[in-house]
């Protein structure tokens, strides 16, 4: 049995917390004063997506929707590393688009064979081997690892085909796919035989093929959610052209002129830019005129001339004209640009900055540490080997109360004030 063929999945991803920092002192016999050697800890493993041509469909996020990246191991003594977090490689179809769940914003489109870098781990915390100094010579703090990032994110496959193959159910989209591509559709006489997408590799001449896509059956009504509605009109977005076919047999008792007029007003209510695309229009079942069959033949020809179109007379099933008709689409492709590459236009969202009431302070002896995350953002705005640029840093954490409430805890002179990765005497 056929696996079920998904094409749009929501997940939530995380990547790894970083591993904290350890507080350790060299001990060894005959050493007297061995000093701290607390190693750092790890970094958290990342969120990792990867193109994969061997696969056709989100069917491996149909049931597994959460996703998280292994944290940092901790730091250790003798100055000792934490392991960094295992990374998650999410494999997905070539061409899938990540959306940012929210916003519906393009985050990254998996058309290339790049590696995307969906969340990023924790940075690990410091051992206490950075602190040490002349004047603390043992440091018994350690920083804390950073949390990894996390996401909520929608997967839209768009499969990567040249061109696509547009019609009513029925008209023969299936068969001519079957015999011109290396494909094995589902073939049976009723509508809707055609469930999902499916692509084949048409071999027109040497070092001359396209990708050619057979899309569901569209009918009037799809965009009110009539058959299978536009669900699968997403995979031909792509498609730099589009083969119309269309039934002049009149089998069925349809009006072929309608017919097309009806499809072209549904692409044109799904996507105006995929209803501009260039056309080529195939007659199909012409095995099966009779004189109604030739006359809407001869409607459905004056009806697409004068349109500037051109019209191909063919019968999928007895391969008749089906070459004829692949090498126009192979010609008319030389034409196009590629495959259209959607680009990225997910904005992340400001973060929280904080605020300076926030800022915690903590007293360890002689040194003060303080954290919190506006006064992470104010360091990362300053230039510290610039001296304005430094003035600019004390003039905020005066003006914020930071000194106010240091004092008032009881800093000195000379003291050891310590912000992330720097440190100062403070002096009033």
């Amino acid at each position: 049995m056929a696996s079920p063929f998904v094409d749009k999945v929501t997940i939530q991803v995380r990547a790894g917390r970083g591993g904290d920092g350890a507080v350790s002192f060299h001990r060894e016999k005959y050493v007297a004063a061995g000093g701290p050697d607390g190693g750092d800890g790890g970094r958290g493993g990342d969120i990792v997506f990867r193109a994969d041509d061997n696969m056709s469909t989100l069917m491996d996020f149909r049931y597994k929707r959460k996703f998280a990246a292994g944290d940092g191991q901790n730091g250790q003594g003798k100055r000792c590393s934490g392991k960094d977090g295992e990374s998650v490689v999410l494999r997905v179809p070539r061409g899938t688009l990540l959306r940012d769940a929210d916003s519906g914003a393009i985050m990254h489109d998996m058309s290339s064979g790049e590696d995307y870098v969906a969340c990023r781990g924790g940075r690990g915390g410091w051992g206490n081997k950075h602190f040490a100094t002349p004047t603390r010579q043992v440091p018994r703090f350690a920083k804390p690892g950073l949390p990894g990032e996390e996401h909520t994110i929608l997967l839209e496959l768009k499969l990567l085909a040249d061109v696509g193959l547009v019609g009513f159910p029925n008209v023969g989209k299936s068969t001519l796919l079957s015999v011109v591509s290396n494909a094995h559709p589902k073939i049976a006489n009723y509508h809707f035989t055609t469930l999902f997408p499916n692509l084949g590799v048409v071999y027109v001449d040497e070092h001359v093929s396209f990708v050619l896509a057979d899309i569901p059956g569209i009918i009037e009504g799809a965009s009110d959610g009539a058959g299978l509605g536009h669900d699968f009109l997403r995979h031909i977005d792509r498609c730099r052209l589009l083969i119309h076919l269309v039934d002049v047999s009149g089998s069925e008792g349809r009006d072929p002129v309608e017919d097309f007029e009806t499809i072209n007003a549904e692409l044109e209510r799904y996507s105006p830019q995929l209803a501009s695309r260039p056309q080529l229009v195939a007659a199909n079942k012409c095995d099966l005129l009779d004189d109604a069959g030739r006359e809407n033949l001869n409607r459905l020809r004056a009806h697409v001339e004068g349109m500037g179109l051109r019209l191909f007379e063919i019968s999928a099933a007895a391969t008749t004209g089906t070459r004829e008709l692949m090498r126009a689409a192979a010609a008319e492709l030389q034409h196009l640009p590629p495959i259209a590459v959607y680009e990225p236009d997910y904005v992340p969202p400001a973060p929280d900055p904080g605020r300076a009431e926030d800022v915690q302070i903590k007293r360890e002896g002689d040194t003060w540490y303080l954290e919190g995350e506006w006064l992470a953002r104010l360091v990362a705005s300053v230039n510290f080997s610039d001296y304005e640029s430094r003035m600019y840093f004390d003039r905020n954490l005066r003006a914020a109360g930071i000194y106010d409430r240091m004092e008032a805890m009881g800093i000195r002179d000379g003291d050891t004030v310590s912000i992330y990765d720097i440190e100062f005497e403070y002096q009033r």
